[in-house]
């Protein structure tokens, strides 16, 4: 009998591996309180090779890796503040750049947009990667959070409640330019450029539950890339456009699982990686390959 449920177990866990050829260059970055306090981890594309990062008794979470994979931003609480720090690949070298949310880097590696909070009120900042030369791109007291650099560094998109409910804007990296992309009466939230620069996807509640949606870059063209009574939040693409990933309670009803997900970027091959009903993993990000490494 035992024997059978793990055929059958493997079985399963076989139909649900993404349809990643061998070998993957990039990883995927998560935070997760398996440890017991929430850490940042990573792993592979498949789900395994998965470790610690952080291995620190603070909060450490939200991680995104730098576009060459050498560092990875993330926040923490271990000086007492939220603030954003930086460290290397297998979490060695911790650096504390500034107070502040929600790290993004620029496709160049050379910025970092982010968000500083204060009560009800967020703007979006960005700073040198190095936490110096810090640039206020918002000033509304409103939430505008969760910033996201497009590819060539010229704008930055973003939700905000500035006109009564979320909703997706962008502009540009020096303030100018707000536009918004999105109007509905449901929460619009986290959204996330293509590596060419050309589509987002962002998570909605317009038909009920959170759902991932896809538009152009200037918000026409929208259609729903997944579909599922469980909520589907913070997507965001690989490093080569093949790939979204992202954080989903669709594994149990009562809606208290986090689990982290990929799926195509055509809405194919979805697949869980972390399938932990113990634990909560989420805010999953990508961990470029190292240059020259092959795809």
């Amino acid at each position: 009998m035992r024997t059978s449920l793990l055929l059958a177990l493997a079985a399963l866990a076989a139909c649900q591996s993404p349809e990643v050829e061998p070998p993957y260059p990039h990883q995927i970055v998560f935070q997760t309180n398996r440890t017991g306090n929430t850490e940042v981890f990573a792993m592979s594309v498949d789900g395994t090779d998965v470790r610690n990062l952080t291995r620190h008794d603070s909060l450490d979470y939200h991680p995104m890796g730098s576009p060459d994979g050498e560092r990875i931003a993330y926040i923490s609480r271990r000086d007492g503040t939220r603030a954003i720090w930086t460290m290397d690949r297998e979490g060695g070298s911790p650096l504390r750049l500034t107070e502040g949310i929600d790290p993004t880097w620029r496709a160049d590696g050379s910025r970092i947009t982010f968000d500083v909070a204060s009560g009800d009120n967020a703007d979006v900042f960005t700073m040198a990667a190095d936490g110096s030369d810090h640039v206020r791109v918002t000033d509304h007291d409103s939430t505008d959070s969760h910033p996201w650099y497009s590819p060539d560094g010229s704008r930055i998109a973003f939700y905000s409640n500035r006109d009564g409910n979320y909703e997706i804007y962008t502009v540009g990296a020096d303030g100018s330019d707000l536009q918004r992309l999105t109007d509905h009466e449901a929460t619009d939230q986290f959204p996330a450029y293509s590596p060419d620069g050309e589509r987002i996807v962002f998570s909605s509640y317009r038909d009920g539950d959170g759902d991932l949606y896809l538009m152009n870059a200037d918000g026409s063209g929208l259609v729903r890339l997944l579909e599922h009574e469980g909520e589907d939040l913070a997507p965001a693409w690989s490093p080569d456009g093949a790939w979204i990933t992202f954080v989903s309670r669709r594994q149990l009803e009562s809606g208290a699982d986090m689990d982290v997900f990929v799926v195509r970027s055509d809405g194919s091959g979805l697949a869980n990686l972390t399938n932990d009903p113990e634990h909560s993993d989420s805010n999953p990000r990508w961990l470029p390959g190292r240059a020259g490494q092959a795809p």
